[in-house]
């Protein structure tokens, strides 16, 4: 089991929802960056805790998105 406390800090998350947002989304889905792919749209920003990660899940289901995949995303060090 993962330690609890390794996903309690900022980390980089891609998002990726069914359907094309366009970039006038960026506010409501806290600055993340918007990726347009073929029949998707990838979501990538920063979240400051797992809280804030699933506030912008509930962003996703308040509009009806249909999520297809979260994952934490490597960073560059």
């Amino acid at each position: 089991m993962a330690e609890g406390n390794a996903y309690n800090k900022p980390g980089m998350y891609e998002i990726r929802v069914k359907g094309r947002l366009g970039n006038m989304w960026s506010d409501w889905f806290d600055e993340f960056e918007i990726t347009l792919l073929k029949d998707e749209t990838l979501l990538t920003g920063t979240v400051e805790d797992q809280a804030a990660l699933h506030g912008v899940l509930n962003k996703v289901r308040d509009i009806g998105l249909t999520l297809i995949s979260v994952k934490q995303a490597e960073v560059d060090r």
